[in-house]
Order: C-alpha cells, then structure tokens, then sequence
C-alpha cells in the first residue's frame, strides 16, 4: 500500500515538472528522463524524482529572462545524442531558437529511425530545427517584422556542416534524403546559414545529455535563465 502511494505521488510529481519544463529549459533532460519510466519506476528513479525537487526548492526564483534589446535577428543551435535510447539506440535531437538575446523556443525528441553516425544523427537534428526556424520567420513576417537577415544555425558536428553544403556528398547523404533537402534548399536560398560551434559551447547539449555540474551553470547562463532572488 506504501509503495502505491510513493508510486502515485512520484507520478503527480513528474506532471508538476513537466509543467514547469514551460519555462524551465534547465530541467527539461531530466523530466524527459523520469517521464519514460512512469509505467515502471524504480527506487533510482524516485531518488532522482528528489534530487530534482530540491533541485528546483534550490532555483525558485529561476526562470527566462527577456532582453530589452531591440535585436531581432534569429539564430538557432540544433544538437543530438547519437544512440541515446538505451533500448531502441535512436539518437535524440534538440535545438534552441533566439531572437535577439531572448529564447523564444526549444524542443526535444527522440528520433523516428536508427542514426548510423553521428553526422547523420545531427543532420536530423539541423532538419527538425530548420523546420521551426521556418515556421518562426513565417511568424515573424505576419506580424509585419520580417528577418532583416538569414539564421545562423549552430551545430558541433563539421561533417553534418559539410553535408548540407556540398550537394555531390551522396554516399553520406543517402540515409538521410529528406531530411538533406529540407536543410540544403534553405541553405541554398540563403534563408540559413550554418556555423560551427565549439561542442563545450553548445547550448542545446542542455537537451540531449547529462552535463557535468561546471558546464551545465554555463549553458544556462547562455540561455538566459536568470534568478530573480540573487543579487545583480
């Protein structure tokens, strides 16, 4: 009877979080994670349900912060875990979207297929981001504030950059079609431009991976999460 209440709290609990995942990009791996074993918790994953309540009884204050600056130029960051489903291998894709300073949307999700490489793995990823960054433009332009200039999207992975820019690359490409039409026609039209980034500085691993204490401090910093309780 004990452990049916521990089980039935732990699940209202992960429902609260996810909630707070609206402007907790910080939290948002490990709700994903303890979201997958609701059917089936065990004692680790109701230890990890407490570290991440006082997790977030130590960040209360915590939350997005969005810039004064008049900046309204896009740029994205798209990164994936290659094979991270410890049961299907699929890899895990996640991107970040700013205007200006500000976050203004994020996701993650698990791959629909198996990822032969890591290049191929992150390419998904540049594609599920290419498509939001569209749909954000699309936005922005019936709003009457069109893009003055094209995305830059981010990635850490120089082959999946070399992909997109060289349309004679097929025998990398072939598992992969779809997804390397979606990125190189924007591409192409000069609707994105695709930058590399040093892997310690890219911030969607926030999404995808868990992070040493030291590392993950400084990507949430370059989100933007600000603590409204600490002194300026």
């Amino acid at each position: 009877m004990q452990n049916s209440i521990l089980f039935v709290q732990e699940i209202e609990l992960i429902v609260a979080f996810i909630y707070l995942t609206i402007t907790r990009l910080d939290i948002c791996f490990a709700v994903g994670k303890l979201a997958q074993y609701t059917g089936a918790p065990r004692v680790s994953h109701h230890r990890a349900v407490l570290k991440l309540l006082a997790y977030i009884k130590g960040t209360v204050g915590q939350g997005l912060f969005y810039s004064s600056n008049p900046n309204m130029d896009l740029k994205a960051f798209a990164d994936a875990d290659l094979s991270a489903c410890p049961d299907s291998r699929r890899s895990v894709s996640a991107y970040c979207i700013f205007l200006g300073d500000s976050l203004i949307s994020w996701k993650s999700r698990k791959q629909d297929v198996v990822s032969r490489s890591s290049a191929e793995s992150e390419y998904r990823a540049m594609a599920l981001a290419v498509c939001d960054i569209l749909w954000v433009r699309s936005l922005m332009e019936d709003l009457h504030l069109p893009p003055s200039s094209p995305t830059v999207l981010y990635c850490d992975n120089e082959a999946a950059i070399h992909i997109a820019n060289n349309p004679v690359f097929h025998e990398r490409t072939k598992h992969v079609e779809r997804d390397c039409h979606t990125v190189r026609d924007r591409v192409t039209d000069g609707t994105i431009i695709l930058a590399h980034v040093r892997t310690e500085c890219q911030i969607a691993d926030l999404l995808t991976k868990a992070l040493y204490p030291g590392q993950f401090r400084a990507l949430v910093g370059k989100l933007g999460i600000s603590n409204i309780f600490m002194p300026a």
